[in-house]
């Protein structure tokens, strides 16, 4: 058995240190002898991955669609070539999601040309896009940074978003990116930052804004939320410190925070997120060089 861990682009080595050294490597695609470990630095995971020999075009596109009928190109090398073998698969749509929708369903393979005559294949990945790239139809308007796009990505990939009645607090919400993707949804949020938030996102119906550290206020301050979101700015060990307190008060029914690093990856605190039960961390498409935790409260807990 054989597992290939797509790296994102320009953080191979996060995902190497991660991981250990690879068996072989293909660019950005990592591969390693075994069933799929935990990575929370890969953008995408191969599952059970084939070297097959590929003397033609034709023949590569048969050996795929004999397979299953959905493939997206990973292309690492002999690029013309790899185009030709795609307009001979069945097409995979590879427009922009329009937020709100839901990922794609469809079981979703990727190949790669490692030689002209040479290719690796894998039937099923962990992600719904190809090469991971969650892209959306973009709104060039209304958010005040592109911070959104990180929740979006988020939200999409959990298959859960708030909704009108429902309320969220946002940690370190300056500009306002967050929330405003969070009062576009209809919920009431707390935003809490030092920094004021973007005019035309204060103005947002639902929006109460608290001048104030995101360390600073205890969970008890706000009572019961149905969301915890943090973007803060902080070392990861202290993020985990303040994760811990809102998951002990039992006040939060979810929680969705980025982990930035400063500097060298901090590993070991990455391991502490998740190794929490019930939670995700994965590198979205979206982040750069910092990780997104999602954690759901156990409803056995309540």
């Amino acid at each position: 058995m054989t597992t290939g861990y797509l790296a994102p682009i320009g953080y191979e080595a996060p995902l190497r240190e991660e991981l250990g050294a690879p068996a072989a490597e293909f660019g950005r695609l990592f591969l390693y002898d075994g069933d799929a470990r935990p990575s929370a630095w890969a953008q995408n995971v191969w599952h059970d991955v084939r070297e097959m020999p590929v003397p033609s075009i034709g023949q590569a596109a048969k050996a795929l669609r004999a397979i299953q009928r959905n493939w997206a190109l990973h292309d690492y090398a002999h690029h013309r070539r790899a185009a030709l073998i795609v307009e001979n698969l069945p097409k995979v749509s590879a427009k922009p999601l329009a937020f709100g929708a839901p990922a794609p369903s469809a079981p979703l393979g990727a190949f790669a040309l490692i030689a002209p005559d040479r290719m690796l294949a894998a039937a099923r990945c962990s992600s719904p896009f190809p090469d991971g790239e969650c892209r959306f139809v973009e709104d060039k308007e209304g958010p005040p940074n592109r911070a959104y796009l990180k929740l979006w990505e988020a939200l999409t990939l959990d298959g859960d978003l708030p909704r009108a009645g429902q309320v969220c607090v946002d940690l370190g919400a300056s500009p306002g990116g967050w929330t405003w993707v969070l009062a576009k949804l209809g919920a009431a949020v707390i935003a809490v930052d030092k920094a004021d938030l973007a005019p035309e996102v204060a103005r947002l119906p639902g929006v109460e804004f608290r001048r104030a550290s995101a360390f600073a206020l205890t969970p008890e301050a706000f009572g019961p939320v149905d969301f915890l979101f943090s973007d803060v700015i902080c070392y990861p060990a202290r993020l985990f410190e303040l994760v811990e307190k809102w998951r002990d008060s039992g006040l939060a029914a979810r929680i969705v925070c980025t982990l930035k690093f400063q500097g060298p990856t901090d590993h070991e605190t990455a391991r502490r997120f998740a190794a929490i039960p019930n939670s995700h961390l994965r590198h979205l498409f979206h982040n750069k060089h910092e990780l997104t935790w999602s954690w759901r409260r156990d409803p056995a807990s309540t």
